[in-house]
């Protein structure tokens, strides 16, 4: 029943939006968003990150606006990143936004803020953006864009067939045909991705469809992720390891560690989004003793959430990079000379 009822709504309202009774506003540069058709962990902040990098890298001044999911005051305006500076805390920022800040530390801006139109027109005036990346954005229909890119999860890419809140859905899935981009993350997990992309070109077959999978970048002590210091490549694999974490998909990262032949003892989940207490920490120490583990190993998402609190065996940061099978083709739509 309340799925019956949340699906009408989206129907109504996508389409008000599609006969133009629901105005749209051009943000004034290149827009480009990044967002899911499902719940959870779709690996839409690695991919954000990525498009970040490779727009800096071309010269682009790249501004990341987000709504900030989690944080404190949902409608308050938050400076994450000033291009130069990390500004704000988790807390007050979210830990996404936090995350990407500083993992793009002078090569983009990050801004939470639920009003995306009126934050883009502060946001130019101020800093002479060229480029904006909408995190989270193919629900967000009010910010017109160039490109938009969805990430289907080749692990549940169809979030159980369902609308919320009995299933993963936020929209049906039909409502894929609006898309400009697919982009099928984690596909080395599963063994029929040939079969995927055949099922996502019934509901969108003019949309450009591309592979892609995580990665870790490296594995940091806490202490030097916190203080930017030169990334370690790898510490210690064969340490009996307690991995912890607060994701949407927790047990993709949980196996993505064993695929990596970090020797995993046991392993505790949280909620998505989950705000650590100095409680938890104590109780995640206390398991892995118990587990007879030598470290702990979390994400960069949930390490920009624990700086200030104290641990009694090392803690270990995984930080993860997105490969895309066809970088060629996906980098040249993400340029200000591609044609939609």
């Amino acid at each position: 029943m309340l799925s019956s009822i949340y699906g009408k709504i989206i129907r109504l309202r996508n389409t008000l939006y599609d006969k133009g009774v629901f105005d749209t506003f051009d943000l004034g540069a290149r827009t480009i968003s990044v967002g899911n058709i499902t719940t959870g962990g779709t690996g839409k902040t690695p991919l954000v990150a990525y498009i970040a990098e490779v727009l800096a890298a071309g010269g682009e001044k790249v501004c990341i606006l987000t709504r900030g999911y989690g944080r404190e005051n949902a409608t308050q305006r938050i400076l994450v990143c000033d291009f130069e500076n990390v500004l704000a805390d988790a807390r007050t920022a979210g830990d996404e936004p936090l995350e990407l800040a500083q993992k793009l530390l002078g090569k983009a801006i990050v801004i939470a803020d639920a009003d995306r139109v009126s934050v883009a027109e502060w946001a130019k005036r101020k800093f002479g953006i060229t480029t904006f990346i909408l995190d989270d954005g193919f629900q967000h229909r009010k910010a017109r864009r160039d490109v938009d890119i969805v990430c289907i999860d080749a692990t549940n890419p169809c979030g159980g067939g369902k609308l919320l809140p009995t299933g993963r859905l936020r929209e049906p899935l039909k409502h894929l045909a609006r898309a400009d981009c697919l982009v099928i993350t984690r596909s080395d997990l599963v063994d029929n991705v040939a079969d995927l992309k055949s099922r996502l070109a019934k509901w969108n077959s003019s949309a450009a469809i591309f592979e892609a999978k995580n990665i870790v970048a490296a594995i940091t002590p806490i202490e030097e992720f916190h203080a930017k210091t030169q990334r370690t490549q790898r510490e210690k694999p064969e340490a009996k390891t307690f991995a912890f974490c607060g994701l949407g998909n927790a047990d993709n990262f949980f196996e993505m560690l064993r695929r990596e032949k970090i020797n995993v003892a046991a392993t505790r989940a949280f909620g998505d989004h989950h705000s650590y207490t100095q409680h938890d920490i104590d109780a995640i120490c206390d398991a892995a003793v118990a587990a007879g583990a030598e470290r702990l190993i979390t994400t960069s998402k949930d390490a920009v959430k624990i700086s200030n609190l104290k641990f009694e065996i090392p803690c270990f940061v995984v930080e993860i990079e997105m490969q895309i099978d066809d970088r060629g083709a996906f980098d040249a739509m993400l340029s200000q000379n591609h044609l939609r």
